[in-house]
This record gives C-alpha cells, sequence and structure tokens, in this order.
C-alpha cells in the first residue's frame, strides 16, 4: 500500500488560519483509516513537516490559502499549482512556510507522487477568533472532497468504524460559534 498523509496545517488561534487543522480534526475524529493513511493536526510546524512530506506517496493538504478570490471560496490544486519556493524575507529566523517545506523535498527529490491540496479563501485571520461564517461553512464540503480524494487513492476510511478523539488538539471547534463578518 502506499503510504498517504493528511496535513491539516494552520493556526487556530488566528480565526480562519485554523481551517486545516478543523478539517483534519473532523476527519480523525469522525472516521477510522486503515493504517497506511496518517492524519496529522500539522498545525504551524514548519521544518519538521518535512519528514512527513517525505514519507508520504500521496500528500493531502488542508489549510486556508490566499488565492486572491472571494472569502469562503473553495480551493482545489493538485501538485503543479501548489507554490513551492524558499524565500530569505523573514520576520523572523525561525519562521518557515509550508511552501519552503515543499521546496525543500523538491531539492531533495522527496516529493510524493501525488499532492493535492483543499481549503478555503480566508475571510478573517485575527487573532482570539474562531472560523468564519464563509469559512465554516465550508468546513463540511472540505472534508467531504478529502473523503473523496482518499477513497481515489484507495485510503477510504474504515467500514463502520468511527474516529477516535484527535489526541493533537485541545480545543475543540464545536464548543465556539462562527464568528459573524
Amino acid at each position: 500500500m502506499r503510504r498517504v498523509v493528511v496535513l491539516g496545517l494552520g493556526n487556530i488561534l488566528y480565526g480562519d488560519e485554523g481551517f486545516g487543522v478543523r478539517a483534519a480534526e473532523r476527519l480523525h475524529t469522525r472516521y477510522a483509516f486503515p493504517d497506511h493513511v496518517e492524519i496529522v493536526d500539522a498545525g504551524t510546524q514548519g521544518y519538521p513537516l518535512l519528514a512527513f512530506v517525505e514519507r508520504a506517496d500521496r500528500l493531502l493538504l488542508l489549510d486556508a490559502v490566499d488565492f486572491g478570490l472571494e472569502p469562503g471560496s473553495l480551493v482545489c490544486k493538485d501538485s503543479t499549482e501548489i507554490p513551492a519556493y524558499l524565500s530569505a524575507h523573514k520576520v523572523s529566523m525561525h519562521q518557515s512556510s509550508f511552501s519552503e517545506v515543499m521546496a525543500l523535498a523538491a531539492l531533495t527529490d522527496c516529493l510524493p507522487e501525488e499532492t493535492r491540496l483543499l481549503g478555503v479563501q480566508p475571510a478573517d485571520l485575527s487573532y482570539g477568533h474562531t472560523l468564519s461564517r464563509s469559512a465554516f461553512a465550508q468546513l463540511d464540503t472540505v472534508v467531504e472532497l478529502a473523503l473523496a480524494q482518499l477513497g481515489e487513492w484507495d485510503a477510504a476510511p474504515l467500514p463502520g468504524r468511527g474516529g477516535s478523539a484527535f489526541h493533537n488538539q485541545g480545543i475543540s471547534l464545536e464548543r465556539y460559534a462562527p464568528l459573524s463578518l
């Protein structure tokens, strides 16, 4: 079996920035997957995520991404449309983006066979906010798209088995209502 890694990217403390983590949380808590599938709360870990990218044969990224679309718009991109670049322009020496992780994987010839990005155009990236209404409205749609993609990759959830607690995530979205814009 090919190794499938699902990375939920983002920071739940900054509104829609946490969209990818919330989508991964829903996948993990609602479904059980075969052993060759790994659902990860990747957060904003930066370069340590390179290990997950390198071990994936197929990589599914869940994230809030700015492609200049209307807030709340769905974003679906394949490997050729996902930015991968290195940058020297950083606020901090510790700052890294996932685009840099992908660029490093490309430089070392460790990119997965297939990569897919599913997400939403963010509306609100304010500190201390939960998901905006427009992002929250797309959460189940992105989860359904993720399930369809995983099915195409022979990584569909196991029948008749629910998921377990999302151990890497301590703040449950179900406790918070989306903010109005």
